[in-house]
């Protein structure tokens, strides 16, 4: 990190132990990263990996054990909440049932001590920010999830906060208001140039919103960086599965930077490795052919249709083989003989076989 005064987030060496002595283990083992401001940066994993507890350090409902967090320039590692400039919004929404929306947004403007026609001012700007024109008067009751969603962003957005952080916003909406929100928060952010900490466990989610991703496993980094070179070249197998489908297939790396899977021979990217490695394969690395030269033959077993794509499942020297194919041009069935090969993206060395 070459200045702090520019980044949003910084962690250095940050480790949380819960209990008393040194036999606690620690649910987060010296990490150490930066989010810059104005971007978006998702913590990744599953549960258990430490990714909350990060969170609520960065907001300052937990202390760290060791280590340093800087918000905006500013070391507030011994800060409560109050003192960092931080919004949070929680899974549940957390919104009061007896409060109309804009008093639910209003509330912590109440709280700092503005008066209520400047907060109530602020409110309706938050919510026309939202999409939420209008509905000041309505209870949480008689909003749908994703407009009681909307006001939790408002009245976290109202704050005016250095730092935004989301804990897991999406998990209680459908798939397609899932995907709706989530289009409208990095629309926000990108829009508000705001820098934003986002907990989720969902890979296809982290992608869709993100500068940034930080994948924890075990209260530690496992890799960090942008949704592409995550995706495309995963650092290890628990990266590679993590970040979606990929199966995993003994290899031999040469010095010329070729990589031959059974029969195939292929050229990765960034593979710097010789000898026994493992090749972590995508579904929609593999080329179908129904002929050529150099490819794996391999016989159709299952097929199925999912609108935009087909999947299917071949029976190689290699095992079975889950494929999914774009091309609704050319549609396999059962029992067909065809013939695979694998392209450049999708393919990564992840590993020796030691």
């Amino acid at each position: 990190m070459n200045n702090i005064e520019d980044a949003g987030i910084v962690f250095r060496n940050i480790t949380k132990r819960y209990g008393r002595d040194a036999s606690s283990g620690l649910a987060v083992k010296g990490i150490s990263f930066e989010v810059p401001r104005g971007t978006l940066a998702t913590i990744l994993g599953p549960s258990g990996c430490g990714k909350t507890t990060t969170l609520r350090m960065i907001a300052g409902l937990e202390s760290p054990t060791s280590g340093e967090i800087f918000i905006g320039g500013k070391n507030v590692t011994t800060l409560g909440p109050a003192q960092r400039n931080v919004s949070m919004m929680f899974q549940s929404y957390a919104l009061f049932p007896h409060m109309n929306v804009a008093e639910n947004v209003m509330y912590g403007l109440r709280m700092s001590g503005q008066r209520d026609e400047v907060a109530r001012a602020k409110a309706v700007e938050a919510l026309r920010g939202v999409g939420l024109v209008g509905y000041d008067d309505r209870l949480p009751s008689e909003l749908s999830g994703g407009q009681q969603q909307r006001v939790a962003l408002a009245r976290a957005l109202v704050l005016e906060p250095e730092v935004l952080l989301f804990d897991e916003p999406l998990s209680n909406l459908d798939a397609r208001l899932r995907r709706e929100m989530r289009e409208e928060i990095r629309a926000l952010q990108q829009r508000l140039s705001l820098t934003v900490a986002y907990v989720t466990h969902d890979q296809s989610e982290a992608m869709a919103v993100s500068d940034q991703i930080i994948v924890m496993n075990q209260g530690l980094i496992a890799q960090q960086g942008s949704p592409r070179a995550l995706y495309e070249t995963p650092g290890s197998e628990f990266v590679a599965g993590f970040m979606g489908e990929a199966m995993l297939f003994p290899a031999t790396a040469r010095a010329d930077g070729t990589v031959t899977v059974g029969p195939l021979t292929i050229r990765p990217r960034a593979c710097k490795q010789q000898g026994a490695v493992k090749v972590a394969v995508r579904p929609e690395a593999w080329r179908i052919e129904r002929q050529g030269e150099g490819l794996m033959p391999a016989r159709l077993e299952k097929a199925a249709y999912l609108g935009a794509v087909h999947e299917y499942t071949f029976a190689t020297e290699l095992g079975p083989i889950f494929v999914v194919s774009s091309d609704l041009s050319d549609v396999l069935t059962p029992g067909e003989d065809v013939r695979l090969g694998l392209g450049v993206h999708g393919v990564s060395v992840v590993g020796s076989t030691d």
